[in-house]
């Protein structure tokens, strides 16, 4: 796999002992100096202790530092998970010679464990001394549960002739839904951003990547989107409403939206991801909320996972979705392939084209409501055997 770097911030993974399959399992990102920093973190009202921790530290603004443990999500762990997500934080600074304000903690893994602090911050020392500006790759793999693989983006430009990076590295694999789920994702970049605008853009990229995701309808403890901004290229600072400001949205929207596609492709048990399109609905609002009832569907699932065109069970969770529409109005297309025209079934031998589609490993289905403006997508996975053998 080809190195990944981002100019400004070093990387590093360690073996803790905390996962059994004795892999790496604790993950470092340092910046050179305080980063701008934004976050968005889970709504479940279950909190993780690194949440609430990472909830507290957002607030100055700036952070340096990132630890990363996996094996472990030290939720629902009380009073002891909050002081243990404390204690690393405190670890790492004091090994970095930080203050403990600049750095925030994560983790992801079994639920209701206590987290064995003990080997967490004996082997903080060692995760520092091993940072480098090549680590990227490592520490995705650290960060990884049931992954398959190490979900890690990046996009290269020029502004004013000189050159950028916005690069990300994320985990996520099962309970993946929206307003983000058992996922962790760190976005870093060398630009230098005003703190206002990088928070509002940062925000929008989450809502159409990562919390227009769903596996299997599940929403985590441990949630965490995070994105850094180090200021090293040398580029002046960028200002809202530029060309510049756009060039560097485009590709903050890629990296997010690239890592949240690679989370529903390894979705666990997963064997197809699926673009559920809405158009034509009266709002946006209106048309992600039918969206996702496609995309949560068990039905619509395992008809993906069986290649089964089953455009009655997609129209019937466009109906149950609580939102208002005219039946008689409405398309269906499985890729270039028309189902329903108008509210009502095509040939077929419009069927036999779609299940011929439905045989890659992404495709799109489209629902036109012709209702109004208001479109969104969701990306989703399919639902078969595998999904009860792994969870």
């Amino acid at each position: 796999m080809k190195k990944f770097s981002v100019p400004g911030f070093r990387f590093s993974a360690s073996r803790a002992g905390i996962k059994q399959n004795h892999q790496s399992d604790l993950a470092l990102i340092v910046a050179d100096r305080p980063a701008k920093a934004a976050a968005v973190f889970t709504t479940n009202r279950l909190k993780a202790a690194p949440v609430l921790q990472g909830q507290k530290v957002i607030r100055g603004g700036r952070l340096q530092a990132v630890v990363v443990n996996s094996g472990n999500a030290n939720a629902a762990t009380g009073p002891r998970g909050l002081r243990d997500a404390l204690a690393t934080a405190k670890a790492a600074a004091q090994s970095l010679g930080i203050s403990q304000n600049l750095v925030l903690v994560s983790s992801t893994g079994k639920i209701g464990v206590p987290l064995p602090i003990a080997k967490l911050t004996q082997t903080i020392p060692q995760a520092v001394a091993a940072l480098s500006v090549s680590g990227m790759n490592d520490a995705a793999k650290a960060i990884m549960t049931t992954d398959a693989f190490p979900k890690i983006h990046a996009v290269k430009g020029k502004i004013g002739g000189r050159a950028f990076t916005v690069a990300g590295f994320a985990k996520g694999a099962g309970m993946i839904e929206p307003h983000m789920a058992t996922m962790l994702a760190y976005i870093l970049t060398d630009l230098d951003l005003p703190a206002a605008a990088m928070r509002k853009s940062f925000k929008s990229a989450v809502e159409h990547s990562f919390n227009s995701i769903s596996v299997d309808g599940d929403t985590s403890t441990n949630d965490t989107a995070l994105l850094l901004a180090s200021g090293a290229s040398g580029i002046p600072p960028l200002q809202p409403g530029t060309t510049a400001w756009k060039v560097f949205e485009k590709a903050l929207n890629e990296v997010c939206q690239r890592l949240a596609w690679m989370m529903v492709q390894d979705g666990e048990g997963a064997t197809k991801v699926v673009e559920i399109h809405v158009t034509g609905a009266k709002s946006a609002a209106s048309a992600k909320k039918i969206a996702y009832a496609v995309a949560r569907s068990s039905l619509v699932k395992t008809s993906f996972f069986g290649e089964d065109p089953n455009w009655g069970r997609v129209f019937a969770a466009v109906g149950y979705s609580g939102e208002t529409f005219d039946p008689s109005s409405v398309d269906i297309f499985y890729g270039p392939v028309a189902l329903v025209k108008n509210g009502l079934p095509r040939p077929v031998s419009q069927e036999r084209k779609a299940h011929k589609i439905m045989k890659n490993k992404s495709f799109p289905v489209m629902i036109d409501l012709k209702q109004g403006r208001g479109q969104a997508q969701v990306w989703t996975s399919d639902l078969g055997y595998a999904y009860v053998k792994i969870t």
